[in-house]
């Protein structure tokens, strides 16, 4: 957050309110808390690697979303449907209670919703009027998506090792 700062002071038109200092800050800080619960459920270093790219993949899903947005610009209201990924991790990763395979498939899940949520924005539902993007170029969003797709999948894949490694989980969050 301190290169928004400066370049807040030096770069004419580089303007983040207070108000986006304290959404980041918030959204940094619950990203860290968050990953602290997680990775002290398990006891080997793939579970936390699984837990720390599951957690960034939401922060910069979140972060992508509310700068400028996954498909068009951050008021194409087809961006709404991101929160379906999001929606599907946490409850996967709760229904799983931490465990590393439950977990697995949760972020496995995230990432075809991630696919999925990409496939109806680009080509069922077309916002009309003025939400109307002609503009948005397709390999880029396709690229953009398909990379933060795979960092789900990646997280799905270092749950799934650490599963056959055999991590104890199911401690409390608190």
């Amino acid at each position: 957050m301190v290169i928004p700062l400066v370049a807040n002071q030096y770069i004419d038109g580089e303007g983040w309110s207070p108000g986006d200092f304290v959404a980041a800050g918030i959204m940094l800080f619950g990203a860290g808390l968050t990953f602290v619960l997680i990775a002290r459920m398990g006891n080997n270093t793939m579970y936390r690697l699984g837990a720390g790219l599951g957690v960034a993949a939401g922060l910069l899903l979140v972060w992508a979303n509310g700068a400028v947005g996954l498909v068009g610009s951050e008021d194409n209201p087809v961006n709404l449907l991101y929160v379906a990924v999001l929606a599907v991790a946490l409850i996967g990763a709760f229904v799983a209670r931490f465990r590393p395979l439950g977990m697995s498939n949760a972020m496995f899940a995230a990432s075809l919703t991630y696919v999925l949520v990409t496939v109806v924005a680009l080509f069922i539902w077309k916002p009309t009027g003025a939400a109307a993007e002609p503009q948005v170029g397709l390999v880029n969003v396709l690229g953009a998506n398909g990379m933060f797709a795979a960092i789900w999948a990646v997280s799905g894949l270092l749950f799934r090792r650490a599963s056959a490694i055999g991590s104890t989980s199911g401690r409390r969050l608190a």
